[in-house]
């Protein structure tokens, strides 16, 4: 396996050879990029600071638009020229920040980061090198990343006649539907770009080529209700609840035969009666009654849109071994794709690589997909070429404890820099 990715890699970096140079020594115009950086470190830290004090989870249209309005000032200041593209209301969501400016040298290349967050936040707590707060990490801190990797272009005239394209999405942590609408903007930069750089957090030593989708599915069952004392009869059955727990079990058994693949079941409610309310479930009944339905909702994460299909295959035909007395039914709805290692994502790898081995900060090797969650880059992958992974370090992502490491901010803008520049060439 390992001998095959490395002659993938090879031969992608080939491919690529034309558009950049490949494990050579800085150039003096490189070497001016990184002295540039070096000492940004407080300048990074003070513009995520403030990104961080903007209060945007996905659902906070108001924040979200700050937070765009915030990074326009930034990319504008560097001849970018943004723009703001709205979702309808019923989407529950703000809109995306795109910001472009146009050219005819090297390769065209997008940039992509977001501006909302899964929790509710607005602090910003700093422990020496680190700092927490809600999307320090996930994903401010690589939109800082981004930003300053293009100020350190722009600083040494490197920007000229560069085709870049930068999307910041306001709903990449919870996408606003429907789903053509609220990614028909992304998808089109995507087919005019050549190359997507995606900044999620970074993880030491690696970058991403393949990412699993995210999708969800429900379970709803329905069945004979009745005295408690009649339950397991021919009659009645064994009613709602023991029927998901048949097939909860059986996703778990059969599911986790699929190597790289995830199936949560996150949410479920049973009883004589159940009920969704937005992200609850709700249910009421008594001991006594057999409980006539049952709701369970979850996800599902794989690695490629054939084993989508397969695990759907799989599901389905768990829930069609059904119980006398019980009707099941499942649905899916399918957000995020996943997005599979190819030739021309690997080809980027390499140059990122070469690029982070000339500037002494080590090799840098694709990681493994089940290390990461969904994200904006699966959407343009079909179109071009993608590497993602290049933000900060850090942990806790989605989580109360989310941390940066700070030191991290320049090395990553470091390492991007130098590949915007050769791609750019």
């Amino acid at each position: 396996m390992k001998a095959a990715v490395f002659h993938l890699c090879f031969v992608a970096t080939v491919a690529w050879a034309g558009a950049a140079r490949l494990g050579a020594a800085l150039s003096v115009e490189e070497r001016a990029i990184v002295d540039w950086l070096a000492p940004r470190r407080e300048e990074m830290t003070a513009l995520l600071e403030q990104a961080v004090k903007i209060d945007s989870p996905s659902e906070n249209i108001a924040g979200v638009r700050a937070m765009g309005a915030r990074f326009a000032t930034e990319l504008e200041a560097l001849g970018l020229t943004a723009r703001w593209v709205d979702l309808p209301v019923e989407s529950g969501r703000a809109g995306h920040l795109f910001a472009e400016r146009k050219g005819a040298r090297g390769k065209r290349v997008l940039m992509i980061g977001h501006l909302d967050t899964v929790l509710p936040g607005g602090k910003f707590v700093r422990n020496g090198d680190t700092a927490r707060g809600s999307g320090v990490n996930d994903i401010k801190g690589g939109d800082v990343v981004l930003i300053y990797a293009l100020k350190a272009l722009q600083a040494n005239g490197a920007l000229a006649d560069t085709q870049i394209i930068v999307a910041m999405t306001g709903d990449e942590e919870s996408i606003g539907s429907p789903l053509e609408l609220s990614r028909r903007s992304l998808l089109e930069v995507g087919k005019r770009s050549d190359v997507a750089l995606a900044f999620e957090g970074g993880i030491p030593g690696e970058a991403t080529v393949a990412r699993r989708g995210s999708s969800s599915w429900q379970l709803e069952i329905t069945a004979v209700t009745g005295h408690s004392s009649g339950v397991f009869s021919a009659a009645l059955g064994s009613g709602a609840i023991y029927e998901a727990a048949r097939i909860l079990e059986g996703f778990h058994v059969e599911l986790r035969k699929l190597p790289g693949l995830t199936a949560n079941a996150g949410l479920m409610a049973g009883g004589a009666e159940a009920s969704e309310d937005g992200f609850a479930l709700n249910a009421r009944g008594k001991t006594n009654i057999i409980p006539a339905k049952a709701i369970v909702k979850g996800d599902l994460r794989a690695v490629s849109p054939e084993q989508v299909k397969e695990a759907e295959a799989v599901m389905r035909g768990v829930v069609a071994q059904n119980r006398p007395r019980a009707q099941p039914v499942v649905t899916f709805e399918h957000r995020y794709p996943p997005m599979a290692a190819d030739a021309r994502h690997l080809g980027v790898l390499a140059l990122y690589d070469a690029a982070s081995r000339d500037l002494g900060l080590g090799a840098v090797v694709a990681n493994d997909p089940a290390k990461r969650g969904a994200g904006d880059c699966a959407f343009v992958a079909p179109y071009c070429a993608v590497l993602d992974g290049l933000g900060p370090y850090g942990s806790g992502a989605h989580a109360e404890r989310e941390t940066v490491e700070l030191n991290s901010l320049v090395a990553q803008a470091t390492r991007t820099a130098v590949l915007l520049y050769r791609l750019t060439r």
